[in-house]
């Protein structure tokens, strides 16, 4: 069993986060700005209210954990690379014994057929370029870490990303998307949320990014 907190357990991927790793008997603890947005909680999970850029509140939560899971949104895109910091000098301040971090990364920073980052395609669509900007530069930020905070950055889709069912079963990719039969990269919330739990039973992506898809 793994202690595990969930930033931006309110949202929609994050809930779902929650209730996969609570399901499976681990110690989870829900952080939301407004722990009332939480709602009714499974089993094994707690309610905190928390910022993932406050530093007192993460330095708090990240002593008892043994992961920290980042899944907040913004289209301002310095949320992003603030919350890399500081989560990332939460758990530099604990040593060897510090929780590893896995974030929800964005879609946009993948390859598609021709090696160019779909961000970077002229047909990315313009309101998603805010969320899209600040993910990539969370990338960016982990990937100048040192080797003194463990970390793991999990993309979805580019596009077809959204609540459905839990399948149980997914593929996982490095740079580019997971493609299915209809050419198209695909995965359910509730399927990317057991991806990412599996992550950390079983990690096999430390210190890069990685996506998943059918």
């Amino acid at each position: 069993m793994s202690r595990i907190v969930v930033f931006g357990a309110a949202g929609k991927a994050g809930s779902r986060v929650v209730a996969e790793a609570a399901a499976r008997g681990h110690e989870v603890t829900a952080v939301a700005r407004d722990a009332a947005r939480l709602g009714p909680l499974p089993d094994g999970a707690r309610a905190v209210a928390g910022d993932v850029t406050d530093a007192e509140t993460v330095a708090a939560l990240a002593q008892e954990a043994d992961a920290l899971v980042l899944t907040v949104g913004s289209p301002e895109a310095r949320l992003y690379t603030e919350a890399v910091a500081t989560v990332a000098e939460a758990v530099r301040a604990l040593g060897p014994k510090g929780p590893r971090i896995l974030h929800m990364g964005g879609g946009a920073s993948l390859l598609n057929d021709d090696g160019v980052r779909f961000f970077d395609a002229p047909d990315f669509p313009e309101e998603f370029k805010p969320y899209a900007i600040g993910q990539i530069q969370a990338l960016d930020a982990y990937l100048a870490l040192g080797d003194d905070v463990t970390w793991t950055y999990v993309s979805p889709p580019p596009v077809h990303f959204a609540p459905g069912e839990r399948t149980g079963r997914y593929r996982t990719s490095l740079d580019r998307p997971v493609v299915g039969e209809d050419g198209q990269a695909r995965v359910s919330y509730e399927d990317y949320a057991l991806a990412l739990v599996d992550e950390i039973e079983n990690p096999r992506h430390l210190d890069r990014r990685f996506t998943v898809g059918y």
